[in-house]
């Protein structure tokens, strides 16, 4: 991390991570914003900037914009229940609109009540229901609910597209914006409507909202089979650590063929997917490159070391459609790698680092500024990883069928 940091000056690393989107949850995912330069999110950092000089030199012409504004000025006539608005609003619709045409949920532009609202995420002050919820063509779309939260327990499932929110249709509603308006207070409620596939009507669900505790890593010893398997749900600061604990398990049950179930995994920070990488592959081997503006702008991110997995072990890797993020950086690695075999469903596909820069004292502008790809040059936000071997996921079944398929794979 260290050549990463380099880069800023010590008085702007003000890391706020974002797993990113990370959406209507608790401590980490939200619209997902963390902070802690360091730990950044896997598919989104936040560095504060104080100051910027503008140096870019534009051939746009504004004299549409200035008449647009001017003929707008002397004609509109507000309804009669219009609420007041000020030439200061008009100038942050025009930004607003602006960004939005870059055509990256990613990039918002946060006027002064939007940024207040984005500031108590970063501060971790606010309650949700346990999703996490990005954009996938051009819907919202839930990348995955937490296990054990309030949605999680309503049957959320990784995949549904969210119609409503309460009574908004939300087909020109932001991710930020989804945010702001599935969070809430504890014991506050909120109504989703769903679509999902295979349901011929739309799922309605309220659902009460909590504080949410993340979960970060189950095992199970199937040692009938000769399987250990290693439930990894999310990429928290402390994932490291447990999954280093869960991995020593493995190692003492003598076992030699080794589950690590990534399924409806949103993802987390960057360095937690580089540090439990590094217990599989080779220090020095890549894990995952960072692609900015310019292809010229790389930063690689490389196995630390050192390896314990042992060599003739067998690893497979179970990943869905609710995999994202760090998740899928560590799927690619290890299965670019020569490591594991991935193997489930297509993963979500999303891989966007994000930059937050004050444009004043009360607003910010939020800009994608860089993508992650995977060691053989993937790009993680495009369409996300195909697995070697298709499960696909039954939710008829009774049971688990998608992992005791996964289990019999193993040679």
């Amino acid at each position: 991390m260290s050549n990463e940091s380099s880069k800023y000056p010590p008085q702007i690393k003000i890391a706020l991570r974002i797993i990113g989107g990370l959406v209507v949850i608790a401590a980490i995912f939200l619209g997902g914003v963390y902070v802690g330069y360091d730990n950044r999110p896997a598919f989104a950092k936040v560095t504060s900037v104080v100051h910027q000089t503008d140096t870019t030199v534009s051939t746009a012409d504004f004299a549409p914009f200035w008449k647009a504004w001017q003929v707008v000025s002397q004609n509109f006539a507000a309804g009669k229940n219009a609420s007041a608005t000020t030439d200061q609003d008009h100038i942050y619709g025009a930004i607003q609109g602006m960004v939005a045409s870059f055509g990256d949920p990613y990039t918002t532009f946060f006027p002064p009540a939007e940024n207040t609202q984005f500031q108590s995420q970063i501060a971790g002050e606010f309650s949700g229901i346990g999703i996490e919820i990005g954009e996938k063509d051009g819907i919202l779309t839930v990348i995955a609910p937490l296990k054990g939260t309030p949605a999680d327990t309503a049957g959320v499932k990784s995949g549904d597209q969210i119609i409503k929110i309460d009574n908004t249709i939300t087909s020109a509603v932001t991710v930020d914006q989804a945010i702001d308006m599935i969070r809430g207070k504890d014991g506050t409620a909120v109504t989703l409507t769903l679509a999902r596939q295979g349901a011929a009507t739309p799922i309605v669900l309220t659902i009460t909202r909590n504080t949410i505790n993340l979960p970060t890593v189950d095992t199970e010893n199937r040692s009938a089979q000769g399987v250990f398997i290693i439930h990894l749900y999310s990429f928290s600061a402390q994932s490291p650590g447990l999954f280093k604990t869960a991995l020593n398990s493995y190692l003492a049950s003598g076992d030699h063929k080794l589950l690590l179930d990534l399924r409806g995994n949103p993802g987390g920070y960057l360095e937690a997917a580089v540090q439990i990488g590094s217990e599989f592959i080779p220090e020095g081997k890549t894990i995952v490159k960072e692609i900015g503006k310019n292809p010229a702008d790389t930063t690689t991110y490389n196995s630390t070391g050192p390896k314990v997995f042992p060599n003739g072990d067998q690893l497979i890797i179970l990943a869905d459609q609710g995999s994202a993020s760090a998740a899928e950086i560590l799927a690619g690695a290890l299965s670019e790698q020569g490591i594991g075999t991935l193997v489930g469903t297509q993963t979500f596909g999303k891989g966007s680092v994000q930059q937050v820069l004050p444009l004043t004292n009360d607003t910010s502008l939020k800009i994608t500024i860089a993508h992650w790809y995977t060691p053989n040059g993937i790009s993680i936000s495009a369409k996300g990883l195909t697995p070697k071997i298709i499960i696909p996921y039954d939710s008829t079944a009774k049971t688990d069928t998608q992992l005791a398929k996964a289990i019999a794979l193993f040679k």
